[in-house]
This record gives structure tokens, sequence and C-alpha cells, in this order.
């Protein structure tokens, strides 16, 4: 904060750090600053233009309301012509603008002076076709000498992070902190961090000098005696900070949160980047890249029996079109996204005819007995590619069974975009829902879940009965990078040319359904499953249950009395 004064020579501020730090409170607290005593055009960016509206309701208004001399700088909201909006808020001298990375009007809109580029890691690649949006930003300061950027996010992939590239381009300033025993100053870092991984009650943090344990409660006193020290004290413009979630203070986040988060994630390739992006503030070394063996997959084949397995607690189905097939898989899930092929189908025939989709009726009009014993399941959500081919047929199709929890879907590459999106977009021939996922997300997500080797959260389960072609398909793409416009990303490319991938798109549509259930319907999916343990409890155990209704019924208003209704407290 002191380097975002006028009076310090940095223009770009950079911190690259950890969950509950304070890092977005400080960028509001310097746009405070700026309306009070420094006025001018001010532009505040967020990764998409929802969140920057969020931001602006939840954090920045209350702020505004909350302080006097800010409340009586900027027009009331009630007032006629008012500058005051949700994405505008209009003081004396300048003006503040609230966009998202994801608008190019937004970004190119006004030279400005004071540029707050918040969460730049979840920036999407490009902004349309304009090129890269923290570029585009950058370049509305170019006419102010006196301009500040500041820039902050927590990190992401390690070589594909832009908070880490600026990190790297600045002075690399790091908070040393004393021991409170020997005094010795040093950074704080993981490997430090002491802890019974069988019984966890209390994490210590072990002084790297003397080995003396320090207590959280500690913290307060060992924060106010540290101070900064740069690495690359030379570079004068960019000033760029790192702090860890070890750093939180008392009462925030503690050594033993941390350490307890780490053993629940740990075994989880996908939640282990999240906790160490958001609580070491480091990036993930990807592992996508590494290609899996299919061979050594198909070794884990498992042997069902005739009914869902007993780890099943929820139900999704991707679907896949090409020209003269639908590709379907369906998946049950478990505790901590624990994963079970149930099915896999290829219908053949013409997309552009009622009869292909009919023969897809039928199969998600099947109903599934449970190894526990409980009532039949149903498919809860199932996702369909509009991106490709058939778009109409398919939009259409699903519009006329959303309340089945049938949505049509469009992938969209690119890393940092959402599995799930926060509302369906418009098709803009039909102008009917389509929810564009994140396809880099969530391939990322289930290529490292693929190098998990035990059951538990994560773990795939295929079934004895799967070819190898499908676990060529499934493992077929892998992540590359390569520069573009100066900037290096990553894309997902076939290892090999001639081998389909439709497995792996039916796995990513089937897990993007879940997300949609866990969003849309706030499915808990771990309370989902504890429910029907208690649930098989209950049933009286006897040799059969009803009959499984026939595989070619079809779903209709007919036959299905009720809507399903997922909730926060499982499904009915």
């Amino acid at each position: 904060m002191d380097c975002l004064s006028p009076s310090h020579s940095a223009k770009k501020i950079v911190f690259m750090k950890g969950a509950q730090i304070g890092g977005t409170e400080a960028g509001l607290n310097w746009l405070g600053y700026i309306i009070h005593y420094m006025p001018g055009p001010c532009l505040y960016v967020n990764p998409n233009i929802e969140l920057s509206k969020r931001n602006s309701k939840i954090r920045l208004a209350p702020m505004i309301e909350a302080t006097k001399v800010l409340s009586k700088s900027i027009t009331p909201v009630k007032s006629r012509d008012s500058g005051n909006t949700i994405l505008m808020k209009e003081f004396k001298g300048g003006v503040l603008i609230m966009t998202g990375a994801n608008s190019p009007v937004g970004l190119r809109s006004m030279p400005v002076r004071y540029l707050f580029l918040d969460e730049i890691d979840g920036f999407p690649d490009e902004c349309g076709t304009e090129g890269d949006p923290v570029d585009l930003a950058v370049q509305r300061t170019a006419t102010f000498n006196n301009r500040k950027i500041f820039m902050i996010s927590t990190p992401t992939i390690k070589n594909a992070s832009r908070i880490e590239q600026a990190f790297l381009e600045g002075d690399q300033r790091y908070y040393h902190v004393p021991c409170p025993h020997c005094g010795h100053y040093q950074i704080l870092q993981w490997q430090q961090v002491v802890f019974d991984k069988k019984n966890l009650t209390e994490a210590c943090y072990k002084c790297e000098c003397c080995g003396a344990l320090w207590h959280d409660w500690e913290k307060e006193n060992i924060l106010k005696k540290g101070h900064w020290i740069a690495r690359k004290p030379f570079n004068t413009e960019i000033a760029s900070f790192h702090l860890s979630s070890l750093y939180s203070p008392h009462g925030w986040t503690s050594w033993t949160d941390i350490a307890r988060n780490f053993l629940e994630v740990k075994e989880d390739p996908s939640r282990l980047q999240v906790w160490t992006n958001t609580k070491l503030a480091q990036t993930w070394e990807d592992m996508s890249g590494d290609h899996i063996d299919p061979t050594n997959l198909m070794i884990r084949r498992e042997s069902y029996g005739p009914l869902l397995p007993a780890g099943v607690a929820v139900l999704t189905c991707g679907v896949d079109v090409q020209d003269n097939r639908l590709e379907l898989e369906i998946v049950g899930w478990g505790h901590g996204e624990e994963s079970w092929s149930i099915d896999y189908h290829i219908l053949y025939g013409d997309p552009s005819t009622p009869e292909l989709w009919e023969q897809l009726d039928n199969v998600l009009a099947r109903r599934y007995r449970h190894e526990k014993n409980v009532p039949d399941m149903t498919i809860s959500a199932t996702c369909v590619d509009s991106g490709g081919h058939y778009t109409d047929q398919v939009i259409n199709y699903c519009y006329a069974r959303r309340m089945y929890g049938v949505w049509a879907i469009k992938g969209s590459g690119g890393d940092g975009k959402p599995i799930w999106p926060a509302s369906a977009s418009k098709s803009h021939k039909t102008r009917k829902p389509v929810y564009v996922i994140g396809v880099n997300d969530a391939k990322d997500i289930l290529m490292r879940r693929l190098h998990i080797e035990a059951p538990g959260a994560g773990f795939f389960h295929f079934p004895k009965e799967r070819e190898s072609e499908w676990f060529e398909q499934l493992t077929n793409e892998i992540a590359k990078k390569k520069f573009v416009k100066g900037r290096l990303i990553r894309e997902w490319q076939p290892r090999k040319e001639g081998v389909r991938t439709e497995g792996l798109d039916c796995r990513v549509y089937a897990y993007a359904a879940l997300r949609g259930l866990i969003r849309n319907y706030r499915l808990d999916l771990d309370y989902s499953a504890n429910l029907l343990n208690e649930a098989s409890l209950r049933v009286e155990k006897t040799p059969s249950v009803l009959p499984v209704e026939s595989e070619n019924k079809k779903i209709t208003p007919q036959t299905v009395k009720t809507v399903r209704r997922v909730r926060s407290k499982g499904i009915e």
C-alpha cells in the first residue's frame, strides 16, 4: 500500500498471494484513497462482468456507505441522472469504471491513470478477438506518466500463470519474520510446519535456525516485527510481493487449519493444486502433459455386477454428437467425486432425424438398481454437446427436456474458465439456453485424477467389460504449451493422430453435468452419499426390489410423475 502512494516511484505493483491475506481489501482501500486525495480516472477489472457487479454490491458499495468522506464524494444512487451505478462511480475530478476481462468494450472505453486488476490468473486468454485482456487494460494507462497499476492474484499453473510472470518481472519481495527465540529472520515456508499426521491437534512452525517451535497465537507479535526483502532490488518501476496464507493473522487462518486442509486433499491432485495455489501462493507443476498409459488403467478394471456399486450417490451423463452417431457415458459419483463408469453407448443414426434422439430418450429413461437396496436411481443430469454438429437439433432437444436436467452445452478452451458457468448463454438462432463450459479446467482435473492409484476421493473405477479402444480415447489428449502473441498458453491436443477422443469428451460432459447440479441446484455430493448410507440401513434387506423398468421406456410427461428436485440436502 505504501508503493501505491503517488510519492512512490513504482508504477506497477504486483501481489502474488494466498487466500485470506487481504489483497482485494488493500485494492479497495487504494480506490478510496484515490477518490478522497488523488482523484483521477480509474479502471477496476475483474475476471468477468458478473464478478464486477457482485464486488461492487457487496464490497465497494458498503465501503463507500460506511466511510463518510467517500459517501459525500460520490453522487447518491437515488439522485436524477446519477453518476453512481453498479459499474460506475463518479466523483469530483474522476470516475471509477468497473468491468470484466471478458468485455472488449469495457477494456478500451477510456484512458485511465489508475488500474486495478483483480485475480488476473482468472482472466480469459483472449478478450473476444482483441487479444490478451491484461495487455488491453494496461494500454489504457499509456498516456499517464504518473500512472499506477495494481495487479493481484493467487497463482495457477507454473509457466502459464500471469501473476507469476508479473512477479518475476518485479523486484520479488518476500516478507521475513524473526524467530521469537533466536531472532533469526526467515521466510515462512510449508516444509517448516510440523504436526502429527495421524492425530492432528495443533500445527506449529519450526525455526529453520534453532529448531524452536512457534505457536499460532505468537503470530501477531512475529508479524509486527517483520520486513520485506527484495531479491532483485535494482528494479524500481515494478514492486512485486509474495505472501502465502502461512502469514494469515491469528484468528483468520491458522497453521492447524492449513495442515488439516492439506491432509484432506493430499491424495487428490486437483484439490491439492487448489491448496498449493491458495494456501502457499505457489504455482502448480502441471502433470497433465505427462502421457497416461491406457494399459495401466485397463489393469484396474473391476466387476460391478448387475447393480450400481455401493459408493454411487448420483448419476450423470455426457453426450457427444457426431455426424452419424451419438456417443455417451453414464457416470456414477460418490464421496469426494470418486467416479464409476457405469455404461458407454454408441447410438448410430442421423442426428437430423427424430429416430436417433428417441434412442437417446430410451437410454436416459432407464432406472438403475442399487447395491444398497435403496429405491432405483435415474440419471440426474445430462449434458449434450451442441458445439460442432447439428447445433439446432441439440438445443431444441435439450430445451424440450430441460425439466429433466438435460442441458445443451458448448465447450470453450482457455485456462481459468469455470467448468460450469454462472448462467446460460442464449443461442443466436434459437434464443434458447446453452451452457458454455470450461473444458480446459475440466480436462486438467480429470487427467490428474487418472494418476490416483488408490480408491477414494477422485479415483476412477472402470467396468470389467470396457474395451481397450475406449481407454485409448480417454488418454489420447495431452496439454501442450506454446507462445501466442508473446504469452505462454496451454492447449489440449491429440497425442496420436487417427485416435478418436470421444471417450474423454463424454467424461468431460458428464463431469460438467455434475458441476451443473452443484451450481444450479446446490447439490452436496458428500451429503447425498451419507444420506444414501443412512437410507440403506433403513431399507429392509430383501433378495430383490421392484423390477427394473423396460429399457425401451421413453421420457414423457405421462411416465414421469414428478420432476426430480436436487436440493442442498440430497436428491429427491
